[in-house]
């Protein structure tokens, strides 16, 4: 077994080249001149919502009917199972049953990323390998951080490449300090970029500098840096980010496109005017009301969003209140 995983991993960046390609695509910002990436990671993912019933129940019927309407929108693919999808309150077989129906849903010219990120080695090779088999073409690993003081740049290292040999998918390291505690140190990103089935890397920190460091760092290598959020997505793509995984995409997915082409077709003033209008929504989103807050304001935008599951609780009315004005005085609503 893990003879025929190492085999697919070493050929598994030729196969994406030749599926994923974009022909006519234009070059990604982070892109050192004659180099292209082998797997094209370039635009905005939307880390999906995972929608509930009022029972607290996956509502398939809901996902499908929010993925007909993101079908509309030029994502360069969806996320599913990270943090904006409640991924730590699913159970395992609703895991890979979501990612299962997004996959049918998905148009094969789209990319499909699914957290497969465990606290153990052993458990997220296993949940990377059947996420491979339900349908994603990337695997999106969380650092793992229940024992935070113990995950040294070599534990990391030791971590991330035990997985990236056994996974029949490219992987992309993800580092979420808001939600982990734990920044995935500089030097462990640099040697990990040289690994040939990892590919890049989901940076939620919003610092700029250490995205921008880690663009310089990792230019000689098939490795793409993700911005985390929209609320700092421009100045990712200044220090050559190749897009964005951004929560607000699951609610303004049009105009985060938009500001993905301004950027790329170097016309800064009309990406910062953008850029501007979307911080405030953004952080409302994403640090001050959580995903509470991002499926309500889903169901401004005519997307389902629903409940959350327990213990994560609705806004306030007064926080309902807040949250709006937050869209409409940036004129969204």
């Amino acid at each position: 077994m893990a003879l025929s995983t190492r085999l697919v991993s070493s050929l598994r960046p030729t196969l994406a080249a030749l599926r994923w390609a974009v022909p006519g695509h234009c070059r990604g910002l982070s892109t050192p001149q004659g180099l292209e990436p082998s797997f094209d990671l370039r635009g905005i993912f939307p880390p999906l919502a995972t929608p509930f019933s009022p029972t607290q129940e996956v509502d398939y019927a809901q996902l499908e009917g929010n993925l007909s309407r993101y079908a509309k929108i030029p994502f360069r693919g969806l996320v599913v199972l990270g943090s904006n999808g409640e991924y730590p309150y699913l159970a395992p077989h609703e895991r890979l049953e979501v990612v299962s129906c997004v996959r049918r849903a998905l148009p094969r010219d789209r990319l499909l990323l699914a957290g497969s990120g465990c606290e153990s080695t052993q458990a997220t090779i296993e949940l990377t390998v059947s996420m491979a088999e339900a349908g994603a073409d990337v695997a999106l690993v969380v650092t793992p951080c229940y024992y935070r003081g113990a995950m040294t740049s070599a534990a990391l290292i030791h971590h991330y490449t035990e997985v990236g040999d056994a996974s029949p998918i490219p992987v992309v390291l993800y580092s979420v300090p808001a939600n982990t505690g734990l920044d995935l140190p500089m030097e462990a990103v640099v040697t990990l970029a040289q690994h040939s089935n990892i590919i890049g890397i989901k940076d939620s920190g919003g610092d700029i500098t250490r995205m921008g460091l880690m663009v310089h760092k990792t230019r000689q290598e098939d490795f793409q840096v993700l911005a985390g959020s929209a609320g700092f997505l421009l100045a990712s793509y200044a220090v050559g980010a190749s897009g964005g995984v951004c929560a607000l995409a699951n609610i303004l997915g049009a105009p985060l496109c938009q500001l993905d082409h301004l950027c790329r077709e170097g016309q800064w003033q009309e990406a910062r005017d953008l850029q501007h209008r979307l911080i405030e929504p953004n952080t409302a989103v994403t640090r001050r009301f959580g995903i509470p807050g991002l499926k309500k304001a889903m169901e401004w935008f005519g997307y389902y969003g629903g409940p959350c599951r327990a213990p994560l609780a609705p806004l306030s009315p007064a926080q309902v209140e807040e949250l709006r004005s937050t869209f409409s005085t940036n004129g969204w609503l």
